[in-house]
């Protein structure tokens, strides 16, 4: 045998992870490879298999496995990469035992390696099954966890574990809410994640076919979240808070609000600290696309299925604010969507809340900045689709000077519109909130936008 074959026989031989064989599944793995037909053949022909052409061999075997399309935007978008940088991210691996995940764990956390921290439940030895009525196993794990976010020992946060059991989840969605991160839920793309035939040789907890089995009808459906949007980066939604905070300031010291107080329920030419009367702002500023209510809401499954939704699901994009308003029932600002960004929004966003009116497709589009006592965070795009309607009658508001550089404008029945002397430009992450409604969130401090904050 020629030293050149030689070479391409003991280069093939040394592949034991690879298959090259057609005739097999793509996802088994070829323990012996120098005895599969194709390889034989391979090195029996009259030209040697060189080092080059065994290399992209390898190659498009390893695309056809790992996809480059069907990676999340966190681990090839540029613009992605650096806003989920300047973000706090909550990363949670799902799927099958042998699936695939802990690669994919591993791979954004070597992406993010400066700024992540990576916990497996295979490292706390955390066996794949359904879970036990005191749920110990995750003692360990959660003290960790937990130590890691109060200590904020990193921005984005991966835990590699099967997450099949639905109350396992939202202790990490409560987690999540606690420390102000924004959840994002991978699954592996693999071929052989929902195979269990394949996975039974492919785990390495040994789990039988049996135990795959019951394990994946919790992991055959989707997650689907209270609401999916657009979640303000951090760096972006503080510098949003404070614009808030000095614009509500400012409002509510002009002389021409201090005279139109009533419908604020207070007397005029009192003053009333707006600060303190939208007492409720969302614990991480987001703008709705979709309210899904956990798949409760006509539509949810089908949206959650839209190619637009999964192709953009982790994907950063910037929002662009227009303006800021106020009501006596909410406090927000006005979203100008790109062309891209309409894709990601329902066609029937404003029907939903005004069905005898026509309405720009997006002009709903908002940021929920705070809510008066007993008025849900839904309000605000109602409140701002009133403004777009006097708008498109004429109306432009009553012109009461400026704030913060722009052109602030009263509409009666105590509607204020501050236009932005420039567009003003935030960094978000396309996700969902898969927490429960409702749940109390941390004081945001001295550089919140209020003394208090609840999830609304």
């Amino acid at each position: 045998m020629s030293a050149r074959r030689l070479v391409g026989t003991k280069l093939l031989s040394s592949l034991s992870c690879l298959h090259l064989c057609t005739e097999l599944p793509l996802t088994a793995h070829c323990r012996a490879p120098h005895r599969c037909p194709k390889v034989q053949k391979a090195v029996r022909r009259s030209d040697p298999i060189s080092a080059k052409n065994l290399f992209h061999m390898m190659s498009a075997q390893a695309s056809k496995d790992h996809p480059e399309g069907q990676k999340p935007p966190l681990l090839v978008d540029d613009h992605t990469v650096t806003t989920v940088r300047e973000s706090k991210i909550l990363v949670l691996l799902r799927g099958l035992p042998g699936s695939g995940k802990s690669e994919l764990a591993k791979e954004v956390e070597q992406k993010y390696k400066d700024s992540s921290r990576l916990f497996s439940a295979d490292q706390y030895n955390i066996r794949p099954a359904i879970r036990s009525a005191s749920g110990g196993e995750y003692v360990k794990l959660d003290e960790d966890l937990n130590s890691c976010c109060e200590r904020h020992e990193a921005n984005m946060v991966i835990v590699d574990d099967t997450h099949h059991d639905r109350e396992r989840l939202e202790e990490l969605f409560d987690l999540a809410n606690k420390f102000q991160f924004t959840v994002i839920v991978l699954e592996p793309k693999t071929p052989w994640r929902l195979d269990c035939a394949q996975l039974k040789d492919r785990n390495h907890w040994k789990l039988s076919l049996e135990e795959l089995k019951n394990l994946r009808p919790t992991l055959e459906k989707d997650i689907l979240p209270l609401y999916f949007g657009w979640f303000l980066a951090k760096r972006d939604e503080d510098n949003l808070r404070k614009t808030a905070h000095e614009f509500l300031e400012q409002l509510g010291n002009l002389k021409a609000f201090k005279k139109r107080l009533q419908a604020f329920g207070v007397e005029d030419k009192h003053k009333l600290d707006l600060l303190k009367y939208f007492a409720k702002t969302p614990n991480i500023l987001h703008c709705t696309t979709k309210f899904c209510d956990f798949g409760k809401v006509p539509g949810s499954e089908e949206y959650a299925q839209l190619e637009a939704v999964r192709k953009n699901y982790s994907r950063g994009f910037t929002l662009h604010i227009s303006a800021l308003f106020v009501t006596p029932r909410t406090a927000g600002a006005q979203i100008e969507l790109t062309q891209e960004q309409l894709h990601l929004w329902p066609s029937d966003a404003e029907k939903e809340v005004m069905p005898k009116d026509i309405l720009p497709r997006g002009s709903r589009a908002h940021i929920t900045l705070g809510c008066a006592s007993d008025i849900q965070d839904v309000q605000t795009g109602i409140d701002l689709l009133e403004f777009v309607k006097l708008q498109q009658a004429g109306r432009e508001g009553e012109n009461m000077g400026e704030l913060l550089g722009g052109k602030i404008s009263y509409y009666d029945n105590g509607m204020w519109m501050l236009a932005l002397p420039r567009k003003k430009e935030v960094k978000t992450i396309f996700s969902g909130y898969y927490g429960k409604p409702g749940v109390t969130a941390p004081h945001l401090g001295k550089k919140g936008l209020l003394p208090q904050c609840q999830i609304v």
